[in-house]
């Protein structure tokens, strides 16, 4: 593969526009761009979090994670382009049961916290809900792959587990949300 980016700086930004993958230009703070955007921060977050001790069986899974959200970016940077297939959302689905079978069922809710990685990853999770509205938005108003739409969604529900996980491998507990006035 040849070089991808020769020059860093182009200056065609300068007038407040970038350029998408099917060569159109739009303004930097468009629905569009601010949804690459929070999908770029999300993997991201996931960077950060893989820089923590994860368990083994899930560091495989958040790089597989972190392809798929570049190949999301790229649904997003290519009006019509659709590379992510049903199989990556039946892969999150199945990782989901796996890992949910191994914890107790939730009878309260759960602040974010515990050890380090697992507060980066309720980070993550929390971005990648925010991605999701983005898409969202931008989906009332332009052509976004529905595929992209179900994968943030599926995402953000094995983030919340995989936090679980994480916690509980480290022999931490989740933090139980008490209600003030009960």
């Amino acid at each position: 593969m040849g070089n991808r980016l020769s020059k860093i700086y182009t200056r065609t930004g300068d007038d407040g526009t970038t350029g998408l993958g099917d060569g159109s230009r739009i303004n930097k703070d468009s629905l569009r761009v601010e949804a690459m955007g929070d999908v770029d921060e999300l993997n991201s977050v996931i960077g950060i979090m893989l820089t923590e001790p994860v368990p083994e069986h899930l560091t495989g899974l958040l790089t597989q994670i972190q392809h798929d959200l570049f190949n999301v970016g790229g649904e997003i940077c290519i009006p019509g382009y659709v590379i992510l297939q049903q199989s990556r959302i039946d892969d999150l689905e199945e990782a989901i049961d796996t890992l949910n079978d191994e914890l107790e069922p939730l009878k309260e809710f759960i602040l974010p916290g515990g050890n380090k990685a697992a507060a980066y990853c309720h980070l993550a999770r929390t971005v990648c809900r925010r991605a999701e509205r983005k898409l969202v938005e931008l989906h009332r108003n332009e052509t976004v792959t529905d595929i992209s739409l179900q994968y943030l969604n599926r995402l953000s529900d094995l983030l919340f587990v995989m936090c679980r996980t994480m916690n509980k491998e480290a022999g931490v507990l989740d933090v139980l949300w008490k209600n003030a006035q009960g």
